[in-house]
């Protein structure tokens, strides 16, 4: 059962499309060759890409804060006037943490040395008593570079015109670089 289609010999472009039966005029042009192709969208490529830069350059151009005119804002600073009177009858309000002082303080570590524990002692000079302390920890490493910060807020009471000790409170994770602390007083709410 041959169809006998194996003595077809097929030359190019040209043969398929006779065996197509496409029209002699399409096979009698010249082919254009791959390089023909690839030259011509090399050419178009970099002129659009010039002329797309170009135009997002000029509209983002407009956009930007250079091309808008500078305001300058002044402003008069008044202070309400107060006779020498009113000002002697008001008292000076100081702040709860202005009368309170870390006196001693150390650290070391704990939990596998990533926690830091720091054991201090405050004073509070005040004439009422304190609580809510907050404390601010800056760990450093030898060198005395800077390695990171913590806060904690330590939620007991200090009475007044008297000293505690806190020891071994557990301020945050530190890196394993720190080798020195150095803690102050941030914030207290009076009682």
């Amino acid at each position: 059962m041959a169809t006998g289609l194996y003595r077809i010999q097929l030359t190019g472009f040209a043969g398929l499309a006779r065996v197509a039966g496409i029209s002699a005029s399409f096979r009698d042009r010249p082919e254009k060759t791959p390089t023909h192709y690839f030259n011509s969208k090399f050419i178009w490529l970099p002129a659009v890409l010039i002329a797309g830069l170009a135009a997002w350059m000029l509209k983002s151009g407009s956009d930007t804060a250079e091309s808008q005119p500078v305001r300058l804002a002044t402003a008069a600073i008044t202070e309400p006037l107060q006779s020498p009177a009113a000002e002697a009858v008001m008292p000076v309000e100081t702040s709860p943490v202005d009368g309170l002082k870390i006196s001693s303080q150390s650290w070391r570590r704990g939990g596998l040395g990533s926690k830091a524990l720091v054991t201090f002692t405050l004073r509070n000079d005040n004439d009422y008593a304190v609580k809510d302390i907050e404390i601010f920890c800056s760990f450093a490493r030898r060198d005395g570079s800077h390695l990171t910060d913590r806060r904690r807020v330590i939620r007991d009471t200090v009475n007044m015109k008297s000293r505690r000790t806190f020891a071994r409170m557990h301020v945050g994770f530190v890196n394993i670089n720190a080798d020195q602390a150095k803690c102050s007083l941030v914030a207290a709410s009076q009682i």
